[in-house]
């Protein structure tokens, strides 16, 4: 009896620590969301020092470039938008898997012009944060949106 109602409490804490760390990313991911146009500070949050970022043009590179094209961007004003749709939170101990479709939206011709992508990050908690330590984008085609 004593063994059965400590596997039940194991399972139940459990699983309140995962809601807890499903809804620790999807803040994350909506913060990040709601910055990424230019907020030097988000990115930083949001990118473990050790990041590995593959963009949809094919090209890989780490936090630091992330880091210089903000730098280059700033005080330029801030023309995109981006949302979150789909997401899919998958916890695997201190290791998320986050995948999404990113809806991004550009106002810097006057008319908006919205583009899909479908992204991938992996997070892993460290010191009881979580942090993206490798992330794949994947340009949707349009007439697949």
């Amino acid at each position: 009896m004593r063994t059965l109602i400590c596997t039940l409490l194991f399972t139940l804490c459990a699983a309140q620590a995962s809601a807890g760390d499903r809804e620790q990313l999807q803040q994350k991911l909506d913060a990040f969301l709601a910055g990424a146009a230019g907020d030097a500070d988000v990115h930083q949050r949001f990118w473990a020092d050790d990041l590995i970022y593959t963009s949809s043009s094919g090209k890989r590179f780490g936090k630091e470039v992330i880091m210089q094209g903000l730098e280059a961007a700033k005080g330029q004003p801030v023309t995109a938008s981006y949302r979150a749709e789909e997401v899919d939170i998958r916890l695997f101990d201190d290791i998320a898997v986050v995948a999404f479709k990113l809806v991004g939206e550009d106002r810097s011709s006057g008319e908006p012009e919205t583009s899909h992508y479908f992204n991938t990050g992996t997070f892993v908690k460290r010191d009881g944060e979580w942090r993206a330590v490798a992330w794949q984008a994947t340009k949707i085609p349009a007439e697949d949106n």
